[in-house]
């Protein structure tokens, strides 16, 4: 550990920089967001004969919760389907447990669930569907012909390629009964009101849990491209191949989403205005480093070191935040996430070049989970590096492994939450004093 950097300072810094993630979370809170949504749409719901309410993601619970006081009145049915550490009892809703990051037997079961409720709206009805991040695996709903292990498949591609949330989403749809706007054709005889928490750049409700309730924010031929980008289309599975070809065959007609209002009730952009409002207090100088952090981890976390390099000549305390969803390219077998190996990679940088001022970065996902981990992100400091080889890691091959959570296991440095009941993507924050 650097001589200037005494304990009692970088543990003033973990603390702050753990407060402001958990600010930024709140920021995003699914009930309060879900509350102030409804109350400005008082006259749809009072202008329905009834309301059937379909929730999925990984705020769907708190959010079903927020929603059924004011529904209560015209419910008709109502559904809800999360992951696993965000599930709860609601009465009056069907709660389902789905799977995450790759779907299972509970994503078919739960997409089953909402697919027959939007087919059982008719017209007088307002379908009230809550979104949130997840909700792309968490509902599974295969084309005719494809298997759950076919989609598994599809996912797990995605996901190890390193593409983009928004080509990844673009993919999905090709293969579904409900994203990509499915299931609102589904509940076309009705009104839609779709209120969203989005954890994807910009916004884009196209793009959200694969945009079921909207226009598709990819064409087909955009879709089909991504395959090409990343050499996938030449290991999908065949019933795979063979959908895509009667894709290309059968011109699907034009449809209409007149019927449906998407609205933004959540995002990482309002989250991380939280933490840059909330750090002023005690950092005068705040630097946002981008609108939305994405491309390859490696990039990002030499983008953002050398940013710490910079600042560090300002005086006195500088924070630096930044949102978004970074990726990794898979090569190893090893455990961790796209947060704790930003976390390391930050580490390791910084001891080609150090930044010369007490420091602290963490890297973390509003979910409270970082890929197929319990852990949220990382948390690191000048000596994390220094820790880990002390009890006997070795970084530098662990995160060739793609093994960065033993590696920030093993130096205290995992970000632990536990599940939030949100998702608005990742958040990070870089304090120096």
């Amino acid at each position: 550990m650097q001589s200037d950097c005494s304990v009692s300072a970088l543990v003033k810094l973990r603390q702050q920089a753990t407060a402001l993630f958990r600010e930024g979370i709140a920021a995003s809170d699914p009930e309060q967001a879900v509350i102030s949504a409804l109350e400005t749409r008082l006259d749809d719901i009072a202008a329905a004969e009834r309301v059937i309410l379909i929730a999925f993601g990984k705020a769907a619970c708190p959010m079903a919760r927020a929603a059924l006081p004011f529904v209560a009145g015209k419910l008709h049915s109502a559904c809800a389907v999360t992951n696993s550490e965000n599930l709860a009892e609601i009465a009056g809703v069907e709660v389902i447990s789905g799977g995450h990051p790759l779907p299972d037997e509970g994503s078919v079961k739960g997409a089953d669930a909402i697919e027959a409720a939007a087919r059982a709206a008719a017209p007088g009805d307002l379908v009230l569907v809550l979104v949130s991040g997840g909700g792309s695996a968490l509902t599974c709903a295969p084309a005719p012909g494809i298997a759950l292990a076919d989609k598994i498949a599809l996912n797990d591609m995605l996901i190890r390629c390193g593409a983009e949330i928004s080509e990844i989403n673009a993919v999905r749809q090709l293969f579904s009964r409900l994203k990509g706007g499915r299931l609102a054709q589904l509940a076309a005889r009705a009104k839609v009101l779709s209120l969203i928490l989005s954890d994807v750049p910009g916004d884009d409700v196209g793009t959200i849990a694969s945009g079921p309730t909207a226009r598709p924010s990819a064409t087909q031929a955009e879709a089909l491209a991504v395959l090409d980008r990343y050499s996938l289309n030449y290991i999908l599975p065949p019933a795979l191949k063979a959908h895509l070809g009667q894709l290309v065959d059968n011109a699907q007609a034009p449809v209409t989403f007149d019927h449906v209002d998407n609205i933004v009730i959540g995002s990482n952009g309002i989250s991380l205005q939280r933490v840059m409002s909330s750090a002023e207090a005690n950092y005068p100088v705040v630097v946002k480093a981008d609108d939305w952090l994405s491309g390859d981890v490696s990039d990002v976390a030499k983008t953002l070191h050398r940013m710490a390099v910079f600042a560090a000549n300002q005086r006195g305390p500088v924070a630096i935040v930044a949102g978004g969803e970074p990726t990794v390219r898979v090569a190893g077998n090893g455990k961790g996430g796209r947060n704790q190996e930003l976390a390391l990679r930050f580490a390791l940088l910084n001891e080609w070049t150090s930044i010369k001022r007490p420091w602290v970065f963490l890297s973390g996902g509003t979910d409270g989970r970082d890929g197929p981990t319990d852990a949220a992100g990382g948390i690191v400091d000048p000596g994390s590096t220094t820790w880990m080889r002390k009890l006997g890691c070795n970084p530098v091959a662990l995160l060739q492994n793609n093994d960065s959570y033993h590696a920030l296991a093993s130096s205290g440095d995992l970000l632990m939450t536990g599940a939030t009941g949100t998702n608005v993507a990742d958040l990070q924050i870089l304090l120096m004093q």
